[in-house]
């Protein structure tokens, strides 16, 4: 499976749309604007305020409110910089990045009142659809870029099937704690390709000292199978089984040839990674977690929604592989009983790496 070609985020502004539903996502892009106004200022002490033209990138930015809040954060952060210098404002060049299947229309649509906030300043704002797993802008061109819930997207599914055709990791469509060794292996060489040649790109396009903001789902535990890592998957996993133990409504060898383009990354992998391509330098790296459940919530109301939310990020990619016809079952009726029994058993959090890097001076 080719992520870009099948990976969007569940379009519109309607009940099931991850305009409504990415609550997650859009928190830790709150609780991470901190790490934005201080990025920016730490920028800004570089000289570039002085410059007349600011070119900024959301990179992945999807259809949810987290890129106005990234967007706001940038510019109120400039404009308290350049008070406190008295210094002129520059100029916005705003882009938004996403892949093709991306909404765009959506996404601008919501963007009316925050145009109007600042329409005293000269602010840019344009789509610029494609992967960011390739070149996006030209060279020496941005001083500031920002992916939120993107770059553990993989550009594609790593081989999982063996020489002679069969499937290596049955019955599952991610890591878990029993997959075979070459699964894993597989999705953390796919994982390290991609990190890679994104690291290379956003070196070429960045000007020196260039500021880059990237907060992925990640883990804690150096192991893959880590329980943090794959809670949605396993859970997925588990209701498309059920469907195929009922007979008739999935196909068993539907199931195992269906892995997902995905990767949860441990703060060791990014680490190795960033260093070894070497085009930037990690300024700071947090590792998050957030509860998924609120104190006293309903267990099973709170895996209704979750499962609401997952339809949004998922549904594009079971969709394409399992056809749309199961769709409400498996995300209506399967999996918010599955994620509901797990938190009637504890809680469960998400861990994000949030990091700041600095495009090396050569």
């Amino acid at each position: 499976m080719d992520g870009k070609e099948v990976l969007f985020m569940s379009k519109g502004d309607g009940e099931h749309s991850y305009a409504q539903t990415s609550t997650f996502t859009q928190k830790v892009a709150s609780l991470a604007k901190p790490t934005i106004a201080s990025t920016v200022d730490s920028l800004l002490e570089e000289g570039f305020f002085l410059c007349e033209l600011l070119n900024v990138a959301d990179l992945g930015c999807a259809l949810g409110p987290s890129t106005e809040t990234f967007m706001s954060t940038v510019i109120e952060s400039v404009q308290k910089k350049c008070a406190h210098s008295n210094c002129s404002m520059p100029e916005f060049q705003l882009y938004l990045d996403d892949l093709l299947g991306n909404d765009f229309n959506t996404l601008f649509k919501s963007l009316s009142n925050f145009s109007q906030n600042y329409e005293s300043l000269s602010c840019c704002i344009m789509g610029a659809p494609g992967s960011f797993h390739r070149r996006l802008f030209p060279r020496n061109c941005l001083h500031l870029a920002n992916s939120s819930y993107g770059v553990h997207w993989l550009s594609q599914v790593p081989n999982l099937m063996s020489e002679e055709g069969f499937p290596l990791n049955k019955g599952r469509i991610y890591i878990s704690k029993t997959n075979p060794s070459v699964a894993k292996e597989a999705y953390l060489a796919q994982f390290r390709a991609d990190f890679s040649t994104f690291w290379k790109c956003r070196g070429e396009e960045m000007v020196d000292n260039g500021r880059l903001v990237l907060i992925l789902n990640g883990r804690e535990d150096k192991d893959s199978a880590s329980t943090d890592g794959y809670f949605f998957w396993e859970k997925l996993g588990e209701a498309i089984a059920d469907l195929v133990s009922e007979g008739g409504f999935v196909k068993e060898d539907k199931l195992d040839t269906l892995n997902v383009p995905y990767h949860t990354a441990s703060s060791e992998e990014v680490r190795s990674i960033v260093d070894e391509e070497g085009s930037f330098e990690i300024e700071y790296l947090e590792i998050m977690g957030i509860d998924r459940t609120l104190p006293d919530e309903d267990p099973h109301s709170r895996g209704r929604k979750m499962a609401k939310d997952a339809r949004s990020f998922t549904g594009s990619i079971i969709s394409y592989h399992l056809g749309e016809g199961i769709m409400d079952k498996l995300y209506g009726e399967k999996l918010p009983i599955i994620i509901g029994d797990d938190l009637a058993k504890g809680r469960r959090k998400g861990i994000s790496l949030v990091l700041v890097l600095k495009k090396h001076v050569p």
